[in-house]
């Protein structure tokens, strides 16, 4: 199968679909991989090293678009990238399509068959293709509120470690699933007061028995999570529905009562964010203010450590971008029902139920398609 990689365009993305390694991967296999020129250069993986993995390079995207019959790509098409997709084109990538009708209603236009990372499972309910950059961005989630909570960045002016003498700053953690637990982690490290609110009692007793007395954990009814957001200096939302539109779990009403400086990091925000405030934001203008508290909503949030996501990313893309150009789109879904629940558009339907709810549209599930 001819495989492309064009460079990402989405603002102050530098990740890039596949690293060298994966290329060479790929071509071992038997592939071709078309790479677009410095689609990997802002990240120190330049086009030497992708000629030498055994990939072509284009000069432009259109060329790569127009050669490949999968593109693989880290982040959902932008609209130029959607104007180049053709019928039975694989589009192999994060899509988030629950929030965005518009880039739903696109890509069913195009007929392409777009499989989103995001919703690829593994055994035990699991998202293997989403953890990683879950990973990053639960990490960075609290060196960034750490970051806007300084006066100079117009936070309250709060340590989060505290000092001797001095209280510890208070985070608060919507969710206790991949991004909520490596956010209590980094949290904990950096010395502050830690509180933890998941639906699920499960998870919170496994953190518990992780952290012990170092974090508070709350079951996330309303009333904790009032309690919990006024009391906060940062407050980390990470709820997540595969597939779906995230639930909303701070009202605006609950927001025009938190502390002022007080700083909301809604890592939920590409699949429409956990707080009635929140909008997508960008690297380049990263936050906003809303009744005096400072929101942090950046939609691509892994893409500042853009290196370290890209390598963390292939670790798990690579396996199923393997199976599909081996047996194409059609057999691997039929022989992987983890695969098979990545398929969200394909042959101008939606074929996620959870996406098709979201954006109240009728579903055709995969299996009718695969036949």
């Amino acid at each position: 199968m001819q495989i492309g990689v064009p460079k990402e365009i989405k603002n102050h993305e530098y990740r890039v679909g596949l690293t060298p390694a994966s290329v060479r991967e790929l071509c071992a296999h038997g592939h071709s991989v078309l790479v677009q020129s410095g689609a990997g250069a802002a990240i120190g993986l330049a086009d030497a090293d992708y000629r030498a993995a055994g990939a072509t390079l284009a000069p432009d995207a259109a060329t790569v678009f127009a050669q490949a019959e999968m593109i693989v790509k880290v982040k959902e098409p932008q609209p130029s990238e959607v104007a180049l997709l053709r019928p039975e084109q694989i589009l192999y990538t994060y899509l988030h399509l629950a929030p965005d009708p518009a880039l739903a209603a696109a890509l069913i236009k195009t007929g392409a068959i777009c499989i989103a990372y995001e919703t690829i499972t593994g055994p035990g309910h699991t998202l293997p293709l989403l953890a990683p950059m879950s990973e990053v961005a639960g990490r960075m989630a609290v060196q960034v509120g750490a970051h806007w909570l300084e006066k100079s960045q117009g936070g309250m002016g709060v340590l989060l470690g505290g000092v001797p003498g001095v209280a510890a700053a208070h985070v608060v953690i919507l969710g206790a699933g991949t991004v909520g637990a490596n956010a209590v982690q980094i949290a904990v490290g950096m010395g502050a007061r830690v509180t933890v609110l998941n639906r699920s009692v499960d998870k919170l007793r496994a953190l518990d028995h992780q952290y012990g007395n170092r974090i508070h954990t709350l079951l996330a009814s309303t009333h904790n999570i009032e309690q919990a957001v006024l009391d906060a200096d940062l407050v980390i939302g990470s709820a997540l529905v595969a597939g779906a539109s995230a639930p909303k779990l701070v009202s605006r009403a609950l927001v025009s009562r938190m502390k002022k400086g007080s700083v909301v990091v809604d890592v939920a925000i590409d699949q429409g964010g956990c707080f009635e405030t929140s909008h997508p934001t960008t690297h380049a203008e990263p936050t906003y203010l809303v009744d005096g508290v400072v929101h942090y909503c950046v939609a691509n949030m892994p893409g500042n450590v853009a290196r370290t996501s890209t390598f963390a990313l292939n670790n798990a893309t690579l396996p199923h971008a393997l199976a599909l150009a081996k047996q194409g789109w059609q057999q691997a879904m039929r022989a992987d029902p983890h695969l098979r629940h990545g398929l969200n558009v394909a042959r101008g339907q939606l074929t996620h139920a959870a996406v098709a709810q979201a954006l109240g549209l009728a579903c055709v599930p995969a299996e009718q398609l695969l036949g």
